[in-house]
């Protein structure tokens, strides 16, 4: 039977190449986007395919999108949390605003759609579904100037790990983070957000140079990555992380010896901090 893929933030990117890889490989895509007249695919057809609005900081989209599935193809079988878009820029020359915005929009809405996913597979029969987010190597690693951005990719990965305990076996329910390093995405570009208003402190910085002379350079290739999302959304047991891209898996890499190393230097004051016996 084919599946059926609720994919959020299809317009560009993983979003895109994912909804046209599922499409390719015989199973039903529901594309979201907040304007999905802008969608277009090859070789859809009413039986394979289905566009909705889908703004995930606007809850009765999310229920909207998810009844629409439903009542077009009967379940949802994956659930792939991509809408999301990077701000970038020194902390203290982020807006409130700024910062609110990016939460929302990255942390809140993908937890508004995970729930409502989460009931969806629950409640359907047979019951079961993965869900796949898609965070960032930023979701691992501390970057200058997405301190926000890294903030709600690292909120999304501790979300989701304490879920993923949280549901019962018979339920089938699956979670893994996919965690991207720099690919040929709009990331660095339409989806790029900057902080409106310089302070005279961090003259050393310019997030928009440093970001601008990557984009379209990178070294990761949106549509391998999509097939690798793809890949690993028909597991039969999906892992939990997973590390797109050479450098981004070195890097985590050496994110994990630095961390045991550091844990392990201060064993004993860790160790001695018990209520006596």
């Amino acid at each position: 039977m084919p599946r059926v893929f609720l994919i959020t933030g299809t317009s560009t990117g993983f979003g895109k190449h994912l909804v046209q890889e599922v499409i390719d490989k015989g199973d039903i895509a529901v594309a979201t986007a907040r304007n999905p007249s802008t969608l277009s695919f090859e070789n859809t057809n009413p039986k394979n395919y289905f566009a909705v609005k889908l703004d995930v900081i606007v809850p009765k989209d999310i229920d909207l999108a998810f009844s629409a599935a439903l009542e077009q193809f009967g379940r949802v079988d994956v659930v792939i949390n991509n809408a999301g878009y990077s701000l970038s820029g020194p902390f203290e020359e982020l807006s409130d605003t700024q910062i609110k915005k990016q939460m929302d929009v990255n942390f809140f809405g993908l937890m508004a759609v995970t729930r409502k996913a989460m009931q969806v597979m629950r409640e359907q029969q047979p019951c079961g579904g993965l869900i796949q987010q898609v965070t960032s190597i930023g979701g691992q690693l501390g970057l200058p100037t997405y301190s926000i951005y890294c903030a709600s990719k690292w909120a999304i990965e501790g979300f989701t790990e304490a879920i993923s305990h949280e549901v019962l076996p018979t339920w089938n329910i699956n979670f893994t983070l996919i965690e991207p390093g720099a690919f040929r995405t709009d990331i660095a570009g339409r989806s790029m957000e900057y902080a409106t208003h310089r302070h005279p402190a961090y003259e050393h910085i310019d997030a928009r140079k440093n970001s601008s002379q990557f984009h379209g350079i990178q070294p990761g290739d949106p549509v391998k990555g999509a097939k690798a999302m793809y890949e690993l959304a028909i597991m039969e047991k999906p892992p939990l992380r997973v590390v797109p891209g050479n450098a981004a898996y070195e890097m985590v890499m050496e994110k994990l010896k630095r961390d045991k190393e550091g844990y392990t230097r201060f064993e004993t004051l860790s160790r001695r901090t018990e209520v006596d016996a």
